[in-house]
Order: C-alpha cells, then structure tokens, then sequence
C-alpha cells in the first residue's frame, strides 16, 4: 500500500492549533459561573462578614480572607482548564489519502486498548493515537478525552483534567463554606435575639428583607452548585481510578454486552491519580500549576506512526 500525499487545499484546519471558541452554549455557562463567583462573594462580603452579627468579630476577617482565597483558587483552577490545551492531536501539513484504509474493513479501529496501535480519524483526516477521541465542539481530536465541558467551553482531556477537577473541588469547598456562613450567621442572630433586642433595629431578628432575600438566593445556589460539581468530581475521580473515560465505559459496556471482552492490566490507584496531578508532591495537587517539570511541555508523539499508507 503505497503512501499518497496532496496538498489540503481548501481544508478547514479548525483555528489552526486553537479551539473553536464560539459555541454559544460554552459562552453563556462561563460568563455564568463567572457571575454567580462574584455573587457569591459580594453576599459573603456585605451582607453575611460586614453585618451587626459578625462585624465586631475577630473571625469576620479571617472568614473574608479565606473565603476569597479559595475564589481566586477557583478562579485560577477554571482560567487554566480554560486556556489550557487538553491535549489535541495536530494535524500534519499534509492531507493523506485514505482511499485504502477506507476500503479495507476493521483495519483502523481495534478492540483492545493495550495495543499502542494509532486509529485514522475520518474528519480531522490524519492518525490519532491510542485512547484519542473526537470532539465535534472543538473539531479535533483530543488525547485521553473526557467530554466536552461547556462550563469551560473546552475539552476536558489528557493535559487539562487536573485542572478542571481542582476546578470542581474548590467550587465545592466555596459552596461549602457559603452554606456554613449563612446557616451560622441565622443561627447567631437567633440566639441575639432570644438573649434581648437591645439593639434595636440595626441589629434586629435576621436583618432586613433585603439582607435575607440575598442570604437565601446564596443558599439555593451554594446547594445546586454543590451538589452539582459533587457528582462531577466523585465521578472524575472513578474515571480517573479505573483508569476509563466516560467514553471507554460506554465502549466496554457495548463490547460486553456483545460478549467480547475488553482485558487490560490496570494500574496502581496513586499511579494513576499520579498521571493526571503530577509526580511531585501531593500538596501540589492543589494547586493549577505544573508540578512535573518533565511533562510540562505535554506527550511528545510524531505526526505519523511507522505504517507504509
């Protein structure tokens, strides 16, 4: 099979090595998040920290710098698996012809993930490696592919999967601590308000209606956005630990269901959890930064594996 190159052409290369940023959908879920953070943090702020009940407080500022620096944690987490490269496959400076692939039958998708044998993508046409997939948001391939999350409006794959889970843990620890601000200071102003009503009207019942009209809506959002990225970050850790993408459960189901089993040796938990937050300490996890100087530049791959097209 001899190998057939030509030019591209009028092929679309897709922004290049860039994503497609234009997906309405992923727009609107980031200008949300970013709206609701900063909701947050103004109702911590004004009207939980800054209120009769906790104003007077030693522990009004210690709330209000912990709180904003897991906000700027999470907004750091989420910028980065933002910009960050989940791990696309380039595409070579040639268009090759796969006229003889396509004729042949079962030649370029295999069943068993242990073989490092590269598929063909029909739509970015070029080779993919082992465990790529292929976004139809981003119209490329992506290494180790998870899904396309809109709430970053990328690709969470290979490169940027510790970062969209540091994401979700500290929105999860922001949700956490809201509700825990709210609940006390309900909880502090009621028993104010059993031992007296000296104060009077400033430092009343529960507030103004205003006060707890705002307390309430940081409740229900601290709830949904919680309980929300709770299940996400419990089954990103699966995925991780089982060592499948969402997108390889759903192969391997179909294959078992078909009774063709899917045999592959798994790691260890920590090597896996390893692969994906670094091999460096296990605080830096934490942290949206690399933490393995030596993977920092990303999986080094030629454009083409060793086959005679």
């Amino acid at each position: 099979m001899g190998a057939a190159v030509a030019a591209f052409g009028g092929r679309c290369r897709c922004c290049g090595k860039g994503r497609c940023r234009a997906d309405p959908c992923g727009v609107f879920c980031m200008l949300l998040t970013y709206l609701c953070v900063g909701y947050a943090d103004y109702v911590v702020l004004e009207h939980v920290l800054l209120q009769s009940g906790f104003r007077a407080s030693l522990w009004c500022p210690f709330h209000a710098v912990a709180f904003n620096v897991i906000v700027v944690m999470l907004l750091a987490s989420h910028t980065r698996a933002v910009f960050a490269d989940p791990g696309m496959v380039p595409l070579p400076e040639t268009a090759i012809d796969f006229s003889d692939l396509r004729s042949s039958s079962g030649t370029s998708h295999k069943n068993s993930r242990n073989d490092e044998d590269w598929t063909v993508c029909n739509r970015c046409e070029t080779y993919r490696p082992p465990r790529a997939h292929h976004c139809r948001v981003c119209h490329r391939c992506i290494r180790r592919m998870d899904h396309h999350c809109p709430w970053i409006n990328n690709c969470v794959g290979e490169l940027n999967q510790k970062y969209f889970i540091q994401f979700l843990f500290y929105t999860g620890l922001a949700s956490l601590y809201a509700m825990g601000l709210v609940l006390t200071t309900w909880l502090w102003s009621a028993d104010k308000s059993s031992a007296g009503k000296a104060e009077g009207a400033e430092g009343g019942v529960s507030g103004s209606r205003f006060q707890t009209a705002h307390r309430i809506m940081l409740l229900i959002e601290s709830i949904l956005f919680g309980l929300f990225v709770t299940v996400i970050f419990y089954d990103q850790l699966v995925s991780i630990i089982t060592d499948e993408t969402p997108i390889e459960q759903l192969r391997n189901r179909l294959l078992k269901e078909a009774r063709r089993e899917v045999s592959h040796t798994r790691k260890p938990k920590i090597a896996l959890l390893r692969e994906v937050f670094g091999r460096g300490l296990v605080i830096c996890w934490f942290f949206p930064c690399h933490c393995s100087p030596s993977s920092a530049s990303g999986p080094s791959y030629s454009y083409l594996p060793n086959y005679d097209v």
